[in-house]
């Protein structure tokens, strides 16, 4: 260890940087004549030095710039001393690192001769000057590592994106782009860059991307401004091939390579044909007031300055202007596949360039305005945010009032607009779907611009304006709305996605609406869904631009689609509901929360309009929805297809001949249905929701109109068209602020009742009508009770004026029957019959009680009777002569008898209940079947809601009528009646005690006959049991025939003594029923039947129950009989076991 003394005196140790550095530099200088054996170590060497300067490079001191010196000493004396072919392109590759390395310090103060020399080696590198052998040149990767050093010497040291410019790298760079461009080394320059240029296609991603950022740096900071209009067609036809990936397999680039191709190209645009740099040379003037304009029509064209003298350089003239921006159009639009490019850098890089061009060639490309602008627009629909709304924002920038891009661009909006407008129809009747899609989204874009910010207020009112003239009465609407018509044909869709029918609505059952959305309707030449979506979008984003500037056009698709239900005027309702929808700020779509818009008054009134011109169409009398197919009938329908509307176009010469696989409208047209008019109410069913929702709660004022159609549409028998309806309903439901539709029903009950009574007069009759009155009960449910009377007293005024029409005779005693289920489900309306009913007589004796009476017969028999007291209770018979007491002649205003005294007023529900079921009885015998069962229904639902006093009377006056019910053919019928039975039986029984057994039980015996015979040969009946009895559904009228039966038997088992021989025949009868294959509700009522007939005769059960199992011991021939092969030993146990037995 050194002194301190010694340690002053001595020199500066030196860094370890420079230890390391000197320990790989000497020996490299010492061996820079490469040979093959000093290849390796010069190779090795190389890479500790690449190790140290990076290490260095990273640290916080940084590479000092006298190491810089020190390591380019050997790096250079390598290169002069070794030819180009004999250093191995290792070895080269190294070099290069190495010098790229020190250009991160050197580049700042590097001398112009230094500069120069290392730009030559990388040049030759990349042109191939000096490859070793013929025909082979150096590898990939060591071009490209001169391609990255190549760039290094030209931008410098590597900056952050987006950093602040550097006042330093700019004056440094103009030093070397001046040495650059003098007239020794611009050959140089030029050369070296159109090498550049072809490597750039290149299959090799990282020497493309090098090559293209090379590229980049050489034409924007040191070609000269009258040199890039002699390049421009070369780079522009080279960056399209590099962005299009021409040498590629895969269709396009990579998406860094687009976003570096289009880079190039963007500034080799701008700086060869920009507006500035044309101006200055004269190729064209710019007009910003009154006095350019003047000078412009008055002077001659101002040449610009002579680039004759100057070698490279091309002239900027007005024929130049005109060549080169119409192959530049040409070659832009060949970039029109980038807009689907998977990637977002290649989309963002297409957004940038579109609008840095449109920004800088306002005057020089007004052609290719349109196409760039076409770029933009497309990419503002990218499903990517950081794209679109990127493109949204440049769009934005370039509409900006005040800019001068806004004049120029706003008129090319305008005619982009009607042209894609115009050209839909086309490309729909042609099939193009990818181009629809791609159009439609256009307009939808376009549309966008002028959209409505977080305050409410228009980005862009100018655009907004603009589109209203094309919606508006000077729009001709007339020319491409018609259009646009002809080609747009909707079919219903093949399958429905409503998980309901109508047939569930108006069953008993239904337990009230459903959420379901608006079904899809479906375009018949358009088989995508997106392409549909779009064509949707399109138009709402249409109605959401110009507002109230649309009333027009949607008064005018209106009105045309309500001149017929043809496919025309259904496209109309179509397009004027999509208008609609944005103009007004709603959606019908559920899973879209809709636009946010201030209130407009001119939108309300259109609104109310729309509701009552469309309500309106539910007042004409329906069309045949089938037209019978008579040569008169077809000439009439090809008249038809030539209206006052139909462009009439007279054609010469030869026929147009359409590929194969296209359709020819104009004759499809013709074999196609007429009329549509299910899909024509689907539209006019969501043209009234979108007005709801427009109106909101100032919708209510007009339910008096609206509600018929939509409670008619869901009683439809077309699926569509009732899930429609019935989403409809949801629809307003909400937008009217109501809790559910049974409260708005129920709130604007009066104004349902009073349509549907219109519709039920002579001048109006619609046979739907009942229908709609059955659903309005049903979907308003319990809560109708309230209103039950106006619908009772409606429907007995109809059957009044119509009791001779069979179809609405039905549909009203439908209602009623629906009114009194209501009812009867309604606990609170049910009658307490605790007191109605006696108490049940006394248990019949026991065998013990039997015996001992019959002992005490026996000891008595010979003896005398006693004259005794006759203590017999004959019932209620007089106490005194008839007549009346003279003593109580003189009261006046007896009170009634006291059994009257018991019976509380009826209430209003009872009352309606008993008025229905007094005036319903006479139809028991009407001709139609469906109308006697409706009435049994209805009587069965009756009992359990009124009192003994009240339907007992109607029940006896049509008695003979029920029981002939068991006597007609339909089986269904039958079953109605037989549940009449079962009511009356369960609720009444001391009316029911004596009929069940005298009236009843003879056609009960019948009718098990019949469905005994009947179960052999119907395909729903049970098999594989022995004696099975009965269906496998419990749903099936024979089910629950066999039911009502077994409940009226029980009843009237326990309610009165039957005769022996009545019940040893009802034993017989139901033994099939306690067998294992029987339904299991049907087992448990028989297994309730047998206990209930033993409470009477124990003996009887015993003996056919034991006697079918046969379980009696030494019972012989007497009971043979009445075995039976069931499998009811199970049941027969249960029965017994509980019984004692």
């Amino acid at each position: 260890m050194s002194s301190p003394h010694t340690a002053t005196n001595d020199k500066p140790a030196p860094s370890p940087v420079f230890s390391q550095l000197k320990s790989s530099c000497v020996p490299l200088l010492a061996n820079t004549q490469l040979s093959p054996s000093s290849i390796p170590l010069v190779s090795r060497l190389l890479s500790e030095v690449i190790a140290t300067l990076s290490d260095a490079a990273l640290s916080d001191g940084g590479l000092a710039p006298n190491l810089v010196h020190y390591v380019f000493i050997p790096i250079s004396t390598i290169i002069r001393r070794n030819p180009s072919s004999s250093i191995p392109d290792q070895v080269l590759e190294k070099l290069l690192i190495v010098l790229r390395i020190l250009l991160e310090v050197w580049w700042w103060t590097i001398d112009l001769q230094t500069w120069e020399q290392i730009y030559m080696l990388c040049g030759s590198i990349v042109i191939g000057l000096g490859d070793k052998g013929k025909g082979r040149g150096r590898d990939d990767e060591t071009r490209e590592v001169a391609v990255q050093c190549l760039l290094k010497l030209l931008r410098g040291p590597s900056t952050d994106e987006g950093s602040k410019q550097d006042p330093r790298r700019e004056a440094n760079t103009a030093r070397l782009a001046l040495h650059a461009r003098s007239r020794q080394f611009f050959p140089i320059f030029g050369q070296t860059l159109t090498s550049v240029m072809e490597t750039s296609l290149t299959t090799t991603v990282s020497l493309q991307r090098a090559c293209l950022q090379a590229l980049r740096a050489m034409i924007e900071d040191y070609a000269p401004p009258y040199f890039i209009p002699s390049i421009l067609p070369g780079v522009v036809s080279t960056m399209v091939k590099a962005a299009l990936g021409t040498s590629t397999r895969k269709g396009w680039s990579n998406g860094e390579i687009v976003a570096e191709a289009l880079g190039v190209m963007q500034v080799v645009v701008v700086g060869a044909i920009g507006d500035d740099v044309c101006v200055e040379e004269g190729a064209i003037r710019r007009v910003d007031d009154l006095e350019d304009l003047l000078e412009l029509s008055t002077s001659a064209p101002v040449a610009g300055g002579s680039s004759e003298d100057i070698p490279y350089a091309t002239k900027r003239t007005e024929s130049w202007l005109r060549a080169s921006s119409s192959q530049l159009h040409i070659s832009m639009n060949s970039l029109s596949s980038l807009p689907s490019h998977p990637t977002p850098s290649a989309l963002l890089a297409l957004c940038n360039f579109s609008y840095k061009v449109l920004s800088a060639t306002t005057l020089t490309l007004p052609q290719t305005q349109p196409l760039l602008l076409s770029y933009l627009l497309s990419l503002s629909n990218s499903p990517f945010p950081s794209v679109s709304q990127g493109a949204s924002s440049h769009l934005t920038e370039l509409l900006l009032p005040g800019t001068k891009t806004h004049h120029p661009l706003m008129q090319t909006l305008s005619g982009m607009t009607s042209d894609y407008l115009s050209s839909l129809p086309r490309l729909i009747s042609i099939q193009s779907e990818a181009k629809v899609e791609h159009t439609a989204g256009l307009i939808e874009a376009i549309c966008r611009l002028c959209s409505r910010d977080s305050s409410g207020e228009e980005r862009n009112p100018s655009i907004s304006t603009r589109l209203q003239k094309l919606t508006g009465p000077m729009g001709g609407i007339e020319k491409w709305g018609w259009v646009l018509l002809s080609v747009l044909e909707f079919g219903e869709p093949e399958f429905s996605t409503a998980d309901f029918s109508v047939a569930q609505i108006l069953d008993a059952e239904y337990a009230g609406p459903v959420d379901v959305p608006f079904p899809e309707l479906t375009l018949k030449n358009v088989t995508s869904r997106s392409t549909s979506n779009s064509l949707v979008r399109m138009l709402r984003a249409l109605g959401q631009a110009t507002g109230e500037g649309c009333v027009f056009a949607i008064e005018w698709f209106i009105g045309v689609g309500r001149k017929s239900k043809k496919h025309d005027s259904i496209a109309a309702l179509w397009c004027a509901t999509r208008l609609l929808e944005g103009a007004g700020g709603v959606s019908l779509d559920s899973s879209s929360g809709g636009i946010v818009r201030k209130r407009n008054k001119r939108i309300e009134k259109l609104a109310r309009s729309v509701a009552k011109s469309i309500s309106e169409l539910w007042d004409e009398p329906k069309e045949d929805e089938v037209t019978q197919s008579t040569p008169e009938t077809q000439s009439q329908a090809l008249v038809d297809v030539v209206d006052e509307n139909t462009i009439i176009e007279h054609k010469f010469g030869l026929l147009t001949v359409r590929a194969p696989g296209t359709s020819d409208y104009s004759q499809e047209k013709r074999s196609k249905p007429r009329s549509q008019p299910y899909l024509h109410g689907v539209l006019s069913i969501q043209l009234l929701s979108i007005s709801s929702g427009i109106l909101q709660a100032r919708f209510s004022s007009l339910f008096l109109r609206v509600l018929y159609p939509i409670l008619h549409s869901i009683v439809s028998a077309n699926i569509h068209l009732s899930s429609t309806a019935l989403a409809g309903l949801k629809y307003v439901t909400n937008s009217t602020s109501y809790a559910s539709p049974a409260n708005l029903l129920l709130a604007n009950f009066d104004y349902a009742l009073d349509a549907i009574s219109r519709r039920l007069s002579r001048r109006w009759l619609d046979l739907d009508a009942t229908k709609v009155l059955l659903l309005l009960v049903r979907l308003i449910g319990k809560d109708v009770v309230e209103k039950a009377g106006d619908v009772v007293e409606e429907c007995f005024d109809r059957l009044d004026e119509y009791h001779g029409y069979q179809v609405l005779v039905e549909g009203l005693v439908e209602v009623l029957a629906e009114v009194v289920r209501i009812v009867g489900e309604d606990e609170s309306s049910r009658v307490d019959r605790t007191n109605e009913n006696p108490p049940p007589g006394p248990e019949p004796p026991t065998d013990d009680e039997r015996f001992e009476d019959f002992f005490v017969w026996l000891e008595h028999r010979n003896d005398v009777p006693a004259l005794e007291e006759d203590t017999t209770d004959y019932g209620p018979a007089p106490r005194k002569a008839w007549g009346k007491d003279p003593s109580e002649s003189d009261q006046v205003g007896e009170e009634p008898p006291n059994q009257d005294k018991g019976d509380p007023a009826p209430t209003p529900t009872q009352s309606l209940t008993k008025q229905i079921v007094s005036r319903s009885i006479y139809f028991l015998t009407h001709p139609s079947p469906l109308i006697r069962a409706r009435i049994l229904t209805l009587l069965t639902n009756s009992v359990p809601v009124l009192p003994a006093s009240a339907v007992l009377p109607s029940i006896h006056q049509a008695w003979p009528f029920v029981l002939n019910r068991f006597s007609d053919k339909e089986g269904w019928v039958v079953s109605a009646a037989a549940g009449l039975v079962e009511s009356l039986s369960v609720n009444v029984g001391s009316f029911m005690q004596r009929r069940v057994w005298d009236d009843v039980w003879p056609k009960f015996r019948m009718l098990l006959d019949k469905l005994e015979a009947g179960d052999k040969s119907s395909a729903l009946a049970r098999r594989g049991f022995e004696g099975g009895i009965g269906t496998e559904s419990a749903y099936t009228h024979s089910h629950r025939l066999y039911r009502s039966i077994l409940r009226t038997v029980i009843t009237g088992t326990q309610k009165v003594r039957t005769e022996d021989a009545t019940l040893f025949e009802v034993t017989l009868l139901f033994r099939r029923f306690l067998g294992k294959g029987v339904h299991e509700e049907l087992q448990k009522y028989a297994r309730e039947l047998y206990i209930g007939v033993a409470k009477q005769n124990a003996d009887a059960v015993w003996l056919v129950l034991e006697g079918t199992v046969g379980g009696i011991r030494g019972g012989g021939p007497r009971t043979k009989w009445l075995e039976e092969k069931w499998d009811v030993r199970e049941n027969v146990a249960l029965v017994l076991g509980s019984i004692g037995g």
